[in-house]
């Protein structure tokens, strides 16, 4: 489907006759590479039936950082405070926001009652606020790359949008191998490096009895193994229902590797780890991504062919 067709989908059938809603775009970790690339992101959500407010600035950037750390602060509280804002979005991912979170005030940001939308390096700060206030937030799209693209996903802007407009959604999974398992929990989780990277901190929420899902980029399977076993090892997979591993993208195989690879990885996983572990979950780096609610009671039912993952009793987009 063309993105203006994709744009006019969502604004009619999707948001409907909503106010505007408002979007707060925030650089809170990298800066966007093409400035063409953000405008046209920009048309993207205002032909979607928003209102864009740009609390980035392209040209304060600092070394890789979308700002100075104070500065990038500031975007954030200024987006949390301003009162027509609804939601909070990345810009993008890459890395700064474990720099912040000292600083941040997580209450200030849970009390605002904004939306906050992001994923890959926007893990910290969902992870701090979950565990430093109890606030649900939403992994799903950034500006860049997903409203950005030549060829917008429909699959990804359909999902986010119906998930922040309704207090329950449902993911679907078409996924073989996976154990058969009806669990429910909190749904926590994220990109898998910033989980690995917050254990031992105050960031890293401890949740008893969860579903935990993960997912990275550039990865190797023997670093993505690595990370996984950090969790068991401080004691953080002993404490969750289920492992659920969404997309891993964009590594390299060698030579050197010898048969090992990410099935391999999984199936090691799967011998050695005290919870059950289900791939295939549509959520991380690539073009098709669900919406996940970090924080929200979750139900995940899993057959042999696929499995569900439904959440509910979450706060969401007013009006």
């Amino acid at each position: 489907m063309l993105s203006e067709n994709i744009n006019a989908d969502i604004k009619a059938n999707v948001i409907g006759d909503r106010s505007p809603i408002v979007i707060g775009l925030v650089a809170a970790s990298g800066y966007a590479i093409n400035a063409e690339a953000v405008a046209r992101g920009i048309e993207n959500l205002q032909a979607q039936g928003c209102i864009v407010k740009n609390f980035s600035d392209a040209d304060r950037k600092f070394q890789r950082f979308g700002a100075t750390d104070d500065e990038r602060i500031a975007q954030l509280y200024a987006a949390a405070q301003d009162p027509e804002v609804d939601i909070v979005l990345a810009l993008r991912g890459g890395y700064g926001l474990t720099r912040l979170l000292p600083e941040l005030d997580f209450k200030l940001l849970a009390n605002s009652g904004k939306l906050f939308v992001g994923h890959s390096d926007f893990t910290a700060l969902q992870m701090g606020l979950l565990a430093q206030t109890g606030a649900i937030s939403f992994s799903g799209p950034m500006l860049c790359d997903d409203f950005v693209r030549e060829e917008l996903s429909a699959y990804t802007l359909n999902n986010f949008w119906r998930c922040i407009t309704q207090n329950a959604h449902t993911v679907s999974a078409q996924a073989a191998g996976n154990p058969e398992l009806e669990v429910r929990g909190t749904l926590w989780g994220g990109n898998l490096a910033m989980l690995a990277h917050l254990v031992g901190s105050p960031y890293l929420p401890q949740v008893t009895g969860g579903i935990l899902f993960v997912e990275d980029v550039n990865e190797h399977p023997y670093r993505v193994e690595r990370m996984v076993l950090q969790l068991l090892h401080a004691g953080v997979l002993d404490q969750q229902k289920a492992l659920l591993l969404g997309d891993f993208s964009a590594y390299r195989l060698t030579d050197y590797d010898n048969g090992y690879d990410f099935e391999q990885m999984v199936a090691y996983l799967r011998t050695h780890l005290p919870i059950p572990v289900l791939t295939g979950l549509p959520f991380g780096h690539g073009r098709d991504k669900a919406t996940l609610v970090v924080g929200a009671p979750a139900t995940l039912r899993a057959q042999a062919e696929g499995f569900t993952l439904s959440m509910h009793g979450y706060a969401r987009l007013k009006g």
